[in-house]
């Protein structure tokens, strides 16, 4: 028996002092509702990045990766490099429920902008993102990797 299922989108304006929100109802969490959600959360979270005196909001789903190199941290997107205010733990803990993950000790790499992995030297990988960048992942950090993809 074909089952047909009715979908109920319903616009509730409310006041501006109240917080904005977005509720899915579903008799199962499946991959087509986590991929709903993973967008609706990448595409709301913005960072402050600054470049040449300016500040620039960025959104997750343009981040490639964030490295921590002597003692600041820069967002790179496709073809821009950002500095950020925050430490690399806090973007860590910040992006991990969403598509980030501890590459190593100074990368957290968006994993939606791997286009490609491949096993380098010494039990590490190597990812090749979606703009032909490629970055190193730690040994210590590969099972992260794995589960993430599913392997």
């Amino acid at each position: 028996m074909l089952e047909i299922i009715d979908f109920c989108l319903k616009n509730v304006l409310i006041l501006r002092e109240q917080e904005e929100e977005i509720i899915i109802r579903c008799h199962e969490e499946d991959e087509e509702i986590r991929g709903m959600v993973h967008r609706l959360q990448t595409d709301t979270l913005v960072l402050l990045g600054y470049q040449n005196e300016r500040v620039h909001r960025i959104r997750l789903r343009d981040i490639y990766y964030f490295e921590a190199v002597d003692g600041k941290v820069f967002i790179y997107c496709r073809s821009s490099v950002y500095e950020v205010k925050q430490k690399l733990y806090e973007l860590e803990t910040l992006c991990s429920r969403l598509s980030c993950f501890r590459a190593s000790k100074s990368t957290v790499l968006n994993i939606a902008k791997i286009s490609m992995v491949r096993p380098a030297f010494s039990g590490r990988f190597e990812a090749v993102l979606d703009n032909g960048e490629r970055v190193v992942i730690s040994r210590q950090y590969v099972p992260v990797l794995k589960n993430m993809l599913g392997l």
